[in-house]
């Protein structure tokens, strides 16, 4: 394990990220959100797979008996990304990624409903934190004609849609590690993706401009590169370690927002932004305690001979 490279690959993850999401923007005013999320997601697929070919992995890939599973977690994907770049459309990239910070907290939720995973006192009270900055956030699109439109009251409301569906993604992604490989999860997902999108072929494609196109398909050649940045910052270091940098994309979408699309920040995002991630990174680090104290008791049961 090498902690520090860990970190340097989770955080080049969250930049190629950002900027994937900052090329779709800029092609949301003409492209549909689930056009969107097929160039993003085909062109994903020759990136991993070269990926898992060069670490002879592809095989491992490929195979799979779970169809059902991946395409669940597919169609959750999906619609959390098709919500998410819908409402780029609308709203600030800054705001966009912080309101998209309650899928972590859902997660935890979630996790407790539908796996019966254990949720103490603790994390609950953490999640209520972090949702209270993700309202803080979101209540300024909550009153039209005030200080928001009816654009941007739908476009918080589609990023928060998402939200949910990327927390349901993780809870069938949960799943899934039971089961299947890491590979396999990777390339089965960015298939599904492309595949599911076409189901809204019918409602509006539209042919893009060769600008929009390249952008497009830079997007899906990001996603691809992305996910390889994230699956390998975790193959370096824990994930009580690398987790928590996941927060540092607040910083760059609030540069590219700022220097791209000349979005300036609110006092009321800020502060609900930096609630979210003081709640996410406490659920992180009591998580990590906990891990380190069951890891002592593990040991300290353990027969010395």
């Amino acid at each position: 394990m090498q902690p520090l490279r860990g970190i340097g690959l989770k955080l080049a993850s969250v930049v190629v990220f950002i900027a994937m999401a900052s090329l779709i923007k800029a092609t949301s005013h003409h492209v549909p959100p689930g056009q969107a999320v097929f160039f993003r997601s085909f062109f994903a697929i020759p990136v991993i797979a070269g990926w898992l070919f060069l670490r002879h992995e592809l095989h491992q890939g490929v195979g799979t008996s779970n169809y059902a599973g991946h395409f669940f977690r597919g169609l959750m994907g999906v619609m959390a990304m098709g919500m998410g770049f819908a409402g780029l459309g609308y709203l600030p990239l800054p705001e966009v990624t912080a309101l998209g910070y309650a899928a972590p907290l859902l997660t935890v939720i979630f996790a407790a409903m539908f796996l019966s995973e254990r949720v103490g006192i603790y994390r609950f009270g953490m999640v209520g934190l972090g949702m209270v900055g993700v309202l803080i956030v979101v209540s300024p699109r909550l009153t039209v004609g005030a200080s928001a439109t009816h654009a941007q009251t739908l476009g918080a409301m589609l990023v928060l849609g998402g939200a949910v569906f990327s927390a349901l993604a993780q809870v069938f992604v949960r799943k899934l590690v039971q089961t299947e490989r890491t590979a396999t999860i990777v390339f089965w997902f960015s298939f599904n993706a492309a595949a599911l999108s076409l189901v809204t072929l019918p409602f509006g494609w539209v042919v893009p401009s060769p600008t929009e196109a390249a952008l497009l398909v830079l997007a899906g050649l990001l996603g691809g590169v992305g996910q390889i940045l994230l699956t390998a910052s975790y193959r370096e270091a824990d994930a009580s370690v690398v987790a928590p940098f996941e927060y540092a994309s607040i910083l760059f979408a609030l540069g590219i927002g700022y220097v791209v699309f000349d979005e300036v920040p609110t006092l009321t995002m800020l502060a609900g932004a930096a609630l979210v991630v003081l709640a996410g990174i406490l659920i992180i680090w009591r998580e990590r305690k906990l891990g380190l104290e069951r890891a002592s008791q593990r040991k300290a049961m353990t027969p010395q001979g």
